[in-house]
C-alpha cells in the first residue's frame, strides 16, 4: 500500500502544484493544502484517472474515506469542502475534468448535499479526540511557538526599525531578486509539464537565469534542484508568478520593477514571502525523517528572538538537536542523517535578509526581527513589539498608548515629544486626531496631551477649529489660554465633549457606562437627552440606543428612546 501511495502522490504532485498557483488568483478564500489528501484518496480508492469524478465517488470519498484519514478534523470541517469545490472548478476550467465525469454543477450540488453530514462527522472526530485526551496531547513541530508563549510575553519591549530602513534592507534581499529573475525567465506564458513543471533543458536555463550551479547527477536534473523549486515557490508567494490558461504560468506585469520605489510596496511584497522561512527546513530522502525536523527554521528564529537577537551557533545547534530528539522518536536519527541540519535553514534565512553570521555568532537583522514578530503575531501569541520612537507617527503613538497602562503611556509620550518642538508635536497630534471622526478615544488622548503644551500649541488649536470633531476641544483650550479673538465654547461644544466621554465609557463595558451615567445624576441625564440628539456625532444614535437599554430608571430609558427616534428622523 505504501508503494501505491507514493506512486499516486508522485502522479498528483504536478497537478496539485498548478492548482495551488491557480487557487491564489481564482479561489483565494480556499485552503489548497486541504485538497491533497482528498485528491490522493480519490486516486487510490475510486479512479486511476485523475480527471474522472463522479457524484457517488465524491460522496463516498468525503463521508466514508476522509473521516478515516483526515489529520485535522477542525480544519477539514471549516475548509475541506470549499477546497474540493475550488479543485473541481480548477479541473473544469483547465479542461482536466475528463469525459465520463459528472458535470461541475452536479459535483457542486453533491458537495452541498453532503456538507452537513461531513461537518457532523468531523465534529464527531473532534469529540472523540477530546474524550481520548489524557493530558498528553499531540505536540507540534520544532516551529511551534506556543511552548514559548510565556517567555515571549515576558520579553522586554522590542523596538522595530523604521519602515524606510526595513524597506532599504528588503530591496537588497538576494532571494527576492532570484525569484524575480526566475519569473522574468518564465515569461508571459510558459507551459508546465504534468510530471515535472519544467523539462531538464528548461531547468538548466532556469538555473542560469537565477545564478545557481548545475548539479552533478546521473538522473533527472529536475529532481536534483530542490533549491530552485523553493525559489519557484517563493516567486509564487511573492506573486511574481501566476497561473495562466491551459497549463501555463506567467510573470506578473510589475515583476520587472522590483525593487519597487515605494517603501510600503517593498515591505508588502517581502511580507508575502515571509512564510518561505519553512523552505529552509532540511529535506531528506526519508519522508519520516524530514517530518521529524519540520519547523526547524522557525524554531531557530524564535530562539534567537528569545535570546535578544543573537546566539552562539554551536550552542543553538545543540539546543535544537535536543529539542528534535525530545519532540520525535526519530528526531535524533533525522538530525544525524541531515549532517548539518542548520545549514539549509541559515542559508535560506541569510538569503531572505533575516539573519547574519559573524564568526561563531548568528544574529537577527532588523528585517529578521520584524519578520519573527509578524510570525509570532500570526500565531496569536502576545508580544510587546513597538515601532522605534523616532519613527512612530502621531497616530501610531496615540493608538499604542490607548492600550498601555497610564505610566507606560506617559513614558511613550515623553520620549516621542523630546524629538519634536512643542508646536510641531501639537500639530501632528491634532492632525492624527482628525483622521477618524468616529475615534473618540484617539481624539480625547490627543487633546489631553496637546493641552499640556500651553501657548506653544495655540497655532495648532487655531487650525483645529476648522475640524468639527476637534472644534469643541480647540475652543475650550483657546478660551482657557485667553487667546484674543478665540471663539467661546458653545453648549453644542459641551454636548460633543460629553458624547465623546460617553463613547469611551461605553467601550469599557456596560457596567462602566451605567456607572458614568449615575455619576452625572438622573436629572442631568434627562436634560441632556432632550438636546443631545441634535449633535451630529458619529455615535449619538448608538449611545441613545444603549441608554434606552441599560439605564435602570425607566423614565430616562423612555426619554432615550424618544431622543433616538428624533435623531434617526433627522438623518
Amino acid at each position: 500500500m505504501t508503494d501505491r501511495i507514493e506512486v499516486a502522490a508522485t502522479e498528483l504532485r504536478p497537478l496539485l502544484e498548478e492548482f495551488i498557483m491557480w487557487a491564489r488568483a481564482n479561489a483565494p478564500g480556499s485552503d489548497p493544502e486541504l485538497v491533497g489528501p482528498a485528491a490522493l484518496w480519490h486516486r487510490l480508492a475510486f479512479s486511476p484517472d485523475l480527471g474522472t469524478w463522479k457524484r457517488a465517488d465524491l460522496r463516498n470519498l468525503l463521508l466514508d474515506r476522509m473521516p478515516k484519514v483526515v489529520e485535522d478534523p477542525d480544519a477539514a470541517a471549516d475548509g475541506m469542502l470549499p477546497a474540493v469545490d475550488a479543485y473541481l472548478t480548477f479541473l473544469s476550467q483547465t479542461g482536466r475534468l475528463a469525459e465520463g465525469s459528472d458535470s461541475l454543477a452536479d459535483l457542486q450540488a453533491e458537495l452541498d448535499d453532503v456538507e452537513d453530514e461531513f461537518v457532523d462527522l468531523m465534529e464527531d472526530l473532534l469529540d472523540d479526540d477530546d474524550g481520548d485526551d489524557d493530558g498528553d496531547g499531540e505536540t507540534g513541530d520544532l516551529g511551534d511557538f506556543e511552548p514559548f508563549a510565556d517567555e515571549l510575553a515576558d520579553l522586554d519591549t522590542i523596538r522595530l526599525r523604521p519602515d524606510s530602513e526595513l524597506a532599504a534592507a528588503a530591496r537588497r534581499v538576494p532571494l527576492v531578486a532570484m525569484a524575480r529573475d526566475l519569473a522574468l525567465w518564465v515569461g508571459s506564458g510558459r507551459r508546465v509539464g504534468e510530471e515535472t513543471l519544467l523539462s531538464d533543458a528548461e531547468v538548466e536555463e532556469a538555473l542560469t537565469a537565477v545564478g545557481l550551479p548545475r548539479p552533478e547527477t546521473d538522473g533527472s536534473i529536475a529532481e536534483a534542484v530542490p533549491y530552485l523549486w523553493n525559489i519557484w515557490n517563493l516567486a509564487v508567494d511573492l506573486e511574481f508568478l501566476q497561473p495562466g490558461e491551459a497549463s501555463t504560468v506567467a510573470v506578473q506585469d510589475d515583476t520587472s520593477e522590483w525593487p519597487f520605489d515605494d517603501d510600503e510596496d517593498v515591505l508588502d511584497a517581502w511580507m508575502l514571502g515571509l512564510h518561505s522561512v519553512d523552505y529552509g527546513d532540511p529535506e531528506l530522502d526519508d519522508d519520516d525523517l524530514t517530518m521529524a525536523l519540520a519547523g526547524l527554521t522557525r524554531g531557530l528564529l524564535v530562539r534567537l528572538l528569545l535570546a535578544g537577537g543573537s546566539r552562539e551557533l554551536g550552542e543553538l545547534t545543540q539546543d535544537l538537536a535536543d529539542a528534535a530528539a525530545d519532540l520525535d522518536e526519530l528526531g535524533a536519527d533525522a538530525w544525524e542523517a541531515a549532517g548539518d541540519p542548520l545549514a539549509p535553514a541559515v542559508d535560506w534565512l541569510v538569503g531572505y535578509g533575516m539573519v547574519e553570521v559573524q564568526g561563531k555568532m548568528l544574529s537577527l537583522t532588523p528585517l529578521g526581527t520584524e519578520g519573527v514578530v509578524h510570525l509570532v503575531d500570526d500565531a496569536d501569541i502576545e508580544l510587546d513589539a513597538r515601532p522605534a520612537i523616532e519613527s512612530m507617527s502621531a497616530h501610531e503613538l496615540l493608538a499604542l498608548s490607548a492600550e498601555l497602562p497610564e505610566e507606560e503611556a506617559d513614558a511613550e509620550f515623553a520620549a516621542w515629544m523630546r524629538l519634536r518642538e512643542p508646536g510641531r508635536a501639537a500639530e501632528e497630534l491634532l492632525e492624527a486626531a482628525a483622521e477618524d471622526e468616529s475615534d473618540a478615544l484617539i481624539r480625547v488622548q490627543a487633546a489631553s496631551v496637546v493641552g499640556t503644551l500651553g501657548e506653544d500649541a495655540v497655532p495648532a488649536w487655531q487650525e483645529a477649529l476648522k475640524q468639527p470633531s476637534l472644534r469643541p476641544y480647540a475652543a475650550t483650550h483657546l478660551s482657557q489660554l485667553g487667546v484674543e479673538g478665540a471663539p467661546e465654547p458653545t453648549p453644542d461644544d459641551t454636548h460633543w465633549l460629553i458624547l465623546d466621554m460617553w463613547t469611551i465609557s461605553a467601550g469599557l463595558g456596560r457596567s462602566e457606562f451605567v456607572s458614568s451615567l449615575r455619576d452625572i445624576g438622573p436629572e442631568m441625564v434627562n436634560d441632556l437627552l432632550e438636546v443631545i440628539w441634535k449633535i451630529p456625532h458619529a455615535h449619538v444614535e448608538e449611545l441613545l440606543d444603549l441608554i434606552s437599554q441599560v439605564h435602570p430608571d425607566k423614565q430616562i430609558a423612555k426619554t432615550a428612546r424618544r431622543a433616538l427616534f428624533k435623531a434617526r428622523s433627522t438623518t
